[in-house]
């Protein structure tokens, strides 16, 4: 499968608006897209399936590696896969958009805000193509897209500046109906906050479908797959919570859980029971939204009964939320959660961590075997306090990122287990789990 990533001067820069106006434009074309996303991201990636109707690819240096990022793109669908970056090309030293196209070894179509700016544009974006070889990055600017640009004058004034070896693939109008709404985790999730088909095909009207379909170029065929213990009728089942508080679960997960065990889902704003199984998994998301009714659903209760008869939970972030003792919200209400773990969680005014993290299991446990490591992201406006009193148990030393008390992650209590980290099923998180189930 060919593609191509989209890489921007910046955050803010309209990547996200730019990423749906090429896919629709492509799809308009008749190629069928499969959306990627650069970076630890849950939220822009439910925008792009929201356009293209498939579940978007996580591709991260950090998380998967070189070779896990080689074998996320290919386990896509399409004809064409569009990247969007994450920040500006060349930021982040964990796993930057640049690193994610050296890995592929496919062209960047870099995104340029136009708004204020002609033949500067041309500038910006030759220093881009020009700044990989200084850094020893194979990566090659393409050409640009010119996000908030006008036509006419303004927009011939781009493409004249141009020089012969970038492509002018087309500009975003500023267009209101191009705007997604945000909150504290980013952008509103594409299900409830999508962009109008007619908005996207106006922004799409001034893109070259066919230029930027023939620019995309193959990756090198990526490694051999690890081995995976095929489902059986013998294998664990896993209940996954998912509604709209458990929302933050990359695809890849999934198809680890259904390849290596038996997959239910569950919800517990709707009050489900949980599922007959062997282990449950609470993703991340917006328990904070929705505290009020967790809290009254009676899931939680019973996860809690269930847990302390020995049913492992493992939890990421919002799952870490709900099994706390009790959720403090932004508006100062507090509504008690699941108390499996001991812990109270407190919604902050600011993000109390935002990083790559890299874990160091102190003993074998669900995720991890002693002295492994594990690698993921961190991205949360709470705090977790421990019960004072309690006999609190840690399953990772924190090598990178602050984790729940800025040394440790992985608060244990019966066989269940909860990080503010988010891991990759490349990280082997999920094989050990179903190990450790069976």
């Amino acid at each position: 499968m060919k593609g191509f990533v989209l890489g921007g001067v910046s955050s803010g820069v309209g990547k996200t608006v730019a990423t749906l106006a090429i896919a629709h434009a492509l799809g308009e074309a008749g190629y069928t897209v499969q959306p990627a996303k650069a970076g630890p991201d849950f939220i822009d990636p439910s925008h792009h399936e929201a356009v293209t109707g498939r579940p978007s690819r996580t591709l991260d240096c950090w998380l998967c590696g070189e070779a896990g990022v080689r074998r996320n793109y290919y386990r896509g669908e399409g004809d064409i896969c569009v990247v969007e970056g994450v920040m500006g090309l060349y930021d982040g030293d964990g796993s930057s958009t640049a690193m994610v196209a050296d890995a592929l070894s496919v062209p960047v179509v870099l995104v340029v805000d136009a708004s204020a700016g002609m033949e500067s544009v041309a500038a910006t974006a030759l220093g881009f193509r020009e700044y990989a070889s200084r850094i020893g990055r194979d990566v090659e600017v393409a050409g640009i897209v010119a996000q908030r640009a006008h036509g006419g004058r303004h927009e011939a004034g781009i493409r004249d500046a141009l020089p012969d070896e970038l492509t002018y693939f087309g500009r975003i109008p500023p267009l209101p109906d191009l705007e997604i709404p945000s909150r504290h985790l980013g952008l509103h999730l594409g299900e409830e906050a999508p962009l109008s088909s007619e908005a996207l095909a106006a922004a799409s009207e001034h893109l070259d479908a066919e230029r930027l379909a023939a620019v995309a170029s193959a990756p090198p065929a990526p490694p051999a797959e690890p081995s995976v213990s095929r489902a059986t009728p013998a294998t664990p089942r896993v209940a996954v919570a998912s509604d709209a508080a458990f929302c933050f679960v990359y695809p890849a997960t999934l198809e680890r859980l259904r390849d290596g065990g038996r997959l239910e889902t569950f919800s517990p704003l709707a009050g489900d029971p949980v599922p007959d199984c062997g282990g449950v998994y609470l993703p991340g998301g917006y328990p904070e939204l929705h505290a009020e009714t967790l809290a009254a659903s009676g899931t939680l209760d019973e996860l809690e009964r269930r847990a302390s008869e020995g049913l492992p939970v493992l939890g990421e972030c919002g799952g870490l939320m709900a099994m706390a003792e009790s959720l403090t919200t932004a508006d100062g209400e507090t509504h008690a959660m699941a108390g499996i773990l001991p812990a109270t969680v407190e919604m902050c005014e600011r993000y109390q961590a935002l990083n790559h993290v890299e874990l160091e299991a102190r003993s074998d446990g669900p995720t991890a075997t002693a002295g492994s490591r594990l690698r993921g992201h961190e991205f949360h406006y709470s705090t977790a306090t421990l019960t004072a009193g309690a006999d609190a148990r840690f399953a990772f030393e924190t090598v990178r990122g602050e984790g729940i008390d800025g040394g440790h992650d992985g608060l244990c209590e019966y066989d269940s287990l909860a990080t503010y980290a988010h891991v990759h099923a490349e990280s082997g998180a999920f094989d050990r789990f179903l190990e450790w189930l069976a």
